[in-house]
């Protein structure tokens, strides 16, 4: 429920604009989406305080916006990608000194890969497990991992090897890379598992709620997505269910049936698994780790968006996670959107007091992408303009 406000009045130079955006896919980072909406703001408000607080829901643009929102840096590493290639990626060391951000998609993604090479059968998460041993070689203990975008289906087999583990077959050999191996596991062997794992706080950023196996499992649902065709999930799926069995004999930890198991290719159930990781929903990973509430309690307005805002925005995504913790302090929050998509409207219901589409003119979707920076910011001044006059009561 959100305040009555105040008829129009002339804007008080002390008005708190927080501006906290998700990216717009395939065209800007979240950071400079707040700047443009900065920009834009500032034109028609030169004296309002604009606080840039950019976030991500746990997917692509994790890291960028946990180290922008904490003054952290870059790090780039040595790693592998899914074919076990050699590569660079990179993680986020936050403003703290001792907590990672680290996507799943930097060296294990689906978009490192072309169509063609795309094979769950054998592709890894060895380079995962690389980034975050060098997290631990950077001084962190708190990771912070999100899972989104896997080329793989390796139940997260290939991380847990690149941190010590040994997965071995009957005769006592190296389990290849990829998911398929899995079928063939006899033993976990954790003794040259890194120890700092043991003083790490792991916490996994996951949005779905798949089991391991069947019907609804990793290997069923978006193994087809990874290239994988029906007899492929069938080998998968079945090689999961083993490997889950073999885990919870010899670790005592029966994860299959954990809501996010499946995750990223069951890397969600390596995850649990191996490193005692805890599964979080995403965007309030992200919240908790930038202090969103606290900057939120302290604004005027709150001001947030994405590339699409439709009827799926009100399951997990950044504007309704904003406009649910906003309604707690009873603050209006305003969305900015390149597309406004069917069934936004029901985001009115869910806490947006106006959803603003960027785009002020016909024009291809490959213009909008290009000028999405000038778009943002010329909305953003339409919309101040009219905050001019208008203020929470």
């Amino acid at each position: 429920m959100f305040p009555t406000h105040s008829p129009p009045s002339l804007f008080t130079p002390t008005v708190r604009i927080l501006l906290c955006p998700d990216s717009f896919k395939e065209s800007l980072g979240a950071w400079h989406v707040a700047q443009a909406l900065a920009q834009g703001f500032r034109r028609a408000l030169p004296q309002a305080h604009c606080h840039l607080l950019p976030l991500a829901d746990g997917g692509e643009g994790t890291v960028e916006a946990l180290v922008a929102a904490t003054g952290g840096r870059v790090v780039r590493v040595p790693a592998h990608d899914p074919l076990m290639r050699p590569r660079e990626a990179e993680f986020g060391l936050l403003g703290d000194g001792v907590t990672a951000a680290i996507e799943l998609a930097a060296a294990s993604g689906l978009a490192l890969l072309p169509p063609e090479e795309r094979n769950p059968l054998v592709t890894s998460t060895f380079g995962l497990g690389e980034l975050m041993k060098a997290a631990l070689d950077a001084g962190c203990r708190r990771l912070v991992v999100g899972i989104g975008g896997s080329a793989t289906n390796d139940g997260g087999a290939g991380l847990a090897t690149a941190l010590g583990a040994r997965l071995l077959d009957a005769d006592g050999q190296l389990l290849p890379p990829g998911g398929a191996a899995l079928a063939r596991l006899a033993h976990a062997d954790l003794r040259g598992l890194d120890p700092r794992l043991a003083l790490t706080e792991i916490l996994v950023a996951c949005d779905v709620t798949n089991p391991l196996t069947g019907p609804q499992g990793a290997s069923a649902v978006y193994g087809p997505q990874k290239g994988a065709d029906p007899g492929m999930v069938e080998v998968l799926d079945a090689a999961l269910a083993h490997y889950a069995t073999v885990l919870a004999k010899q670790l005592g930890r029966a994860v299959a049936q954990v809501p996010g198991a499946g995750a990223a290719g069951g890397t969600g159930a390596g995850l649990m698994a191996f490193l005692g990781a805890q599964l979080r929903p995403g965007f309030a990973l992200v919240a908790d780790a930038v202090g969103l509430a606290a900057q939120i309690a302290q604004a005027d307005w709150v001001v947030t968006g994405e590339g699409k805002i439709d009827e799926q925005t009100r399951f997990g995504k950044v504007p309704f996670g904003v406009a649910q913790l906003a309604a707690v302090y009873q603050k209006p929050v305003l969305a900015f959107a390149g597309t406004i998509g069917a069934g936004a409207e029901v985001m009115y219901q869910h806490g947006l007091l106006g959803i603003f589409p960027i785009v002020d003119r016909p024009m291809p979707l490959t213009q909008a992408l290009a000028q999405a920076p000038a778009l943002l910011e010329r909305a953003a001044e339409r919309v101040g303009r009219l905050l001019a006059f208008y203020q929470p009561g």
